[in-house]
């Protein structure tokens, strides 16, 4: 009887647990029950985990959307003189998004490329201010344009205003420089090395360590101000040296093009051969990629790939300008839009360059401006459509570039 007393007590007993096993989804035959009760009450279910792990990414997710809106607003609010959409787009460019820039810009320069043929022009953009000045120093020979019949002053060099020492030290000329594209329209100016010195500048972002540059023309020396151009690619693309105004901005290195000039006044534009350091006889030194014309010919790696182009490869044709030398040591800059490599180097070349490099591309950079009078008086584009204002680089830039002076007075 009392036996019998017990295992009721204790089949009373585990009743409770048994029901709660029962309960919790357990089965006879498994493991006792108290422990699987256990067990059931400490494991975490997992719909907790997949949401503790989406607010997780979610609050980085904000984190790293809040860091980037903050940067970029900062960026765009700094001092410049670029449009909104351009700063945006170099700013994307500059923080992890070039590929992204160089694919759109790629595709819409092939998709926009120009067809070859076409209705001929019947006139070109005037430039220049009249008909260049005699003198008794060289001046360089007409551009032989290479369609013909040549149109009215084409090729033909015209003075920019100011006067040195009886001529015009700026001539500036256009022609159609591809039978295949007869409504390309290629500037060139030619630099009379006697008449004008050369002047680089950093720009206020570029170099990037050029601090608190000035990154305009100096008000006292614009009353001799002749022209301004633009220079190379940023450094971080072509990973060539600055030297200017007795500060190295980066290393030379051999083996790049080089646009030098000497502390005489006198200016080149050759292969680098001198190690990092300028040397005591160069006033600045600023490189941008291999030589486009060596000996007046073409470099042959002249092709489709990086090497002149930074992203967008040496065949697309885009806005590219370049600077060169004659054989009487003068300066040629040269500019044009819809041109390869090869073409702008072929530009170069007819207009009498024996050495030449290509400066920077794509229609926001490209710029030539001369002044129609002393003091930075009347400023013109080189071309029309040239996109940036005349007064360029009377402002500060971003960018750095490249001022023209006339030499012993005017």
């Amino acid at each position: 009887m009392a036996r019998s007393s017990g295992s009721l007590s204790a089949r009373y007993e585990q009743a409770p647990v048994a029901t709660e096993w029962a309960v919790a989804g357990g089965r006879r035959g498994s493991e006792d029950a108290p422990t699987r009760v256990m067990r059931r009450v400490v494991r975490v279910p997992r719909t907790s985990v997949r949401t503790r792990a989406r607010r997780i990414f979610a609050l980085t997710l904000g984190f790293l959307l809040a860091y980037v809106s903050i940067a970029f607003v900062i960026a765009m609010n700094a001092p410049s003189n670029a449009p909104f959409g351009l700063r945006a787009v170099e700013w994307l460019r500059d923080n992890g998004g070039a590929w992204l820039v160089s694919d759109v810009e790629r595709f819409y320069y092939n998709f926009s490329a120009p067809s070859t043929g076409g209705p001929a022009l019947k006139k070109l953009p005037t430039v220049g201010t009249a008909a260049a000045a005699a003198a008794a120093a060289y001046r360089p020979p007409a551009i032989a344009p290479p369609i013909t019949p040549a149109l009215p002053a084409e090729g033909q060099w015209h003075g920019t205003g100011p006067l040195v020492r009886g001529a015009s030290p700026v001539l500036v000329t256009t022609f159609r420089p591809d039978p295949n594209y007869p409504q390309m329209v290629a500037g060139v100016a030619w630099i009379d090395s006697s008449r004008a010195w050369l002047q680089l500048y950093p720009g206020r972002y570029e170099p990037a360590n050029s601090g608190n540059a000035l990154a305009m023309v100096p008000a006292q020396l614009r009353a001799g101000l002749l022209a301004t151009f633009n220079s190379g690619f940023k450094l971080e693309d072509d990973g060539g040296g600055f030297v200017a105004l007795g500060h190295v901005y980066a290393p030379l290195r051999d083996g790049q093009a080089t646009l030098i000039r000497y502390r005489d006044g006198s200016v080149d534009v050759r292969t680098w051969t001198g190690g990092p350091a300028p040397g005591p006889k160069i006033e600045f030194a600023r490189q941008n990629l291999p030589l486009i014309v060596e000996g007046g010919r073409l470099n042959p790696n002249l092709v489709d790939g990086p090497q002149w182009g930074a992203t967008l490869g040496n065949a697309v044709r885009v806005w590219r300008s370049g600077v060169g030398v004659d054989a009487h040591g003068n300066a040629l800059y040269a500019a044009a839009d819809q041109q390869t490599a090869q073409s702008l180097a072929e530009i170069l070349q007819r207009a009498g360059a024996v050495r030449a490099m290509e400066l920077d591309i794509n229609s926001e950079w490209v710029t030539f401006n001369f002044y129609g009078t002393w003091n930075s008086g009347a400023p013109q584009k080189l071309l029309p459509d040239m996109s940036r204002d005349a007064t360029r680089y009377l402002v500060p830039d971003d960018r750095d570039f490249v001022a023209v002076y006339a030499r012993n007075g005017g």
